[in-house]
């Protein structure tokens, strides 16, 4: 039997592909978020989940920085990044950052969250098809390096992207990144321009546009755009490129003259998809049910009302402001739940599918221990079941939550929470801006080789042994999950307040105090998903009744 399943974990790794509409992004100000700090978080982030410390380095004068296609190759050895595109100037000395397929956060509690979003045909671009090399997950790498603070990042990025040029590298979409500091917040989305763009011609290489996220508000990024329109007097709150509005002027996309203000989300993006809407009613419904009328899309006792397709909805994605004034301030925990969603209680819930109705022997019907948020494409098609892209995925690689504290060292105060795989299955586990390595089972994983070392495959592993039986194998994941993370939570400010004093005698002390501690968290991780995955064997196979 563990042969057998061993054998289809490994299929099922090597069909994956990489789905570009699978981020989700949320972003918290520090008077929004319950304790004070800026939050933000990414989902469903690219494939290579190893995470691993890149230290400070130095260069001398007139060195040249590699652009590099093939960061997110999970394939490649752990230090390889992939082909060479190009190179840009070199800075004397850089800041130690945490690598992975989107890079998130450096040693001085500078952050960024990535979530590609949908552009017009006509800006798509892809490599090769142009002059233009520079990938989102590349310039937050460089920006990663060379910044303490958001808006000198923003600007950073920005302006590399113009210069370079912006090509995709998850799908063809445009990119949408949260930019945030201790101290504020930004939404940074950049658009291509098309293909055969070539930097000799002195035209900007990308369309983008920065908004501040209002310190007592709250947003979140569907793969879609979020920024509305723009006041580009006002430069506390928005930064943009020069052609922001005029690609959009001479592609015929905005007439100056029509009277109509100009809505940068409108302008480059084409019709919406269910797959945002759908994100941006949880979003507005969990953190702000009473802002407006939002659309009802709860069954309501009726199993049907889900398939029903002349019931459903079909909003514009107008209604949903750019940020909101959450109604309760928001915790990492909050964040974690809404991470965790499969539309629980709602219409998109794919376990309320009447098909996995079953008699239950009394003459009425109750759920299949078999339904199961995440059917695959073929049970889906046996079943007719109807997809609904939940928050969380479990083909979702990893994701974080980053919690940003002005009030602690940046060694401290930066506190990047990790899951990897499936955050419905995944604990999370806290690593800190001022550690000094990951444990091996995070930096550990090959999509084409599993290993029992590799804290991934372990948590993937027990993500696909839920099929045999998913809502009995759910809970005892939780069973196990719930105390680890709870017990987490609980010591942080015990573990905080040890690295403190550490730190005012010895700073170095309390770095490695806190890696040791986040290094045995990943540790535990990887044991308890194997002997999850060894009791999940034992207990559900198929020689039981």
């Amino acid at each position: 039997m563990f042969k057998k399943v061993l054998a289809i974990v490994t299929i099922l790794a090597l069909g994956f592909h990489f789905n570009s509409n699978a981020c989700t992004v949320i972003a918290v100000g520090k008077k929004a978020s319950a304790d004070g700090s800026i939050i933000i978080s990414h989902t469903d982030t690219g494939p290579d989940s190893r995470i691993f410390v890149v230290p400070a380095q130095t260069f001398k004068p007139g060195e040249k920085a590699p652009v590099y296609w093939g960061i997110q190759d999970a394939s490649l050895p752990l230090n390889n990044d992939g082909e060479i595109l190009g190179y840009i100037p070199q800075v004397e000395k850089t800041y130690k950052y945490f690598q992975s397929a989107y890079s998130h956060v450096n040693e001085h509690q500078l952050g960024i969250a990535e979530s590609t979003t949908a552009q017009r045909e006509e800006l798509i671009c892809m490599q090769g098809e142009g002059k233009q090399i520079m990938s989102i997950e590349q310039a937050q790498i460089f920006a990663l390096q060379r910044y303490k603070n958001a808006r000198e990042a923003v600007l950073f990025i920005g302006n590399l992207m113009t210069e370079y040029g912006f090509i995709p590298s998850s799908g063809d979409g445009s990119e949408t990144l949260v930019i945030a500091d201790t101290e504020e917040a930004w939404v940074f989305e950049v658009f291509g321009v098309g293909k055969g763009w070539n930097p000799e011609s002195g035209k900007p290489g990308a369309i983008w546009a920065a908004q501040r996220l209002p310190d007592d508000q709250a947003t979140m990024i569907p793969n879609w755009s979020i920024i509305k329109q723009i006041d580009e007097e006002d430069t506390e709150n928005f930064m943009v490129s020069d052609n922001y509005k005029q690609e959009a002027i001479d592609r015929g996309w905005y007439d100056p003259n029509s009277g109509m203000p100009f809505i940068w989300q409108e302008a480059y993006t084409p019709i919406p998809a269910e797959y945002a809407t759908s994100r941006f009613w949880l979003f507005h419904q969990t953190f702000a049910p009473n802002l407006k009328k939002w659309p009802n899309r709860f069954p309501e006792g009726n199993p049907y009302k889900g398939i029903q397709p002349y019931f459903q909805y079909v909003e514009p994605v107008s209604i949903y402001p750019f940020s909101i004034v959450p109604e309760k301030k928001i915790s990492v925990q909050d964040v974690i739940a809404f991470q965790r969603s499969t539309y629980e209680g709602t219409i998109y819930d794919m376990t309320y599918d009447p098909t996995w109705l079953v008699p239950n022997g009394e003459g009425g019907y109750e759920k299949s221990p078999l339904a199961t948020p995440f059917p695959s494409s073929d049970l889906r098609k046996l079943l007719k079941i109807t997809y609904r892209r939940p928050v969380a995925r479990h083909r979702g690689h990893y994701g974080m939550v980053l919690q940003l504290r002005d009030w602690l060292p940046n060694e401290i105060g930066g506190v990047y929470w990790v899951y990897l795989d499936n955050p419905y299955f995944s604990p999370y586990v806290p690593i800190y801006a001022g550690n000094l390595s990951t444990h091996e089972s995070y930096k550990t994983y090959d999509p084409n080789k599993y290993s029992e070392k590799s804290a991934r495959w372990a948590i993937d592993f027990v993500d696909n042994l839920a099929n045999l039986k998913f809502q009995p194998i759910a809970e005892d994941v939780r069973e196990v999950r719930t105390p680890f993370e709870t017990k987490m939570f609980e010591n942080q400010k015990a573990i905080e307040a040890e690295a403190m004093k550490l730190y005012k005698k010895n700073p170095k002390k309390a770095q490695e105090y806190l890696t040791n501690y986040s290094n045995g968290l990943m540790n535990d991780v990887t044991v308890m998903f194997n002997e999850l995955r060894n009791q999940i064997i034992t207990d559900y196979t198929n020689n039981h009744e």
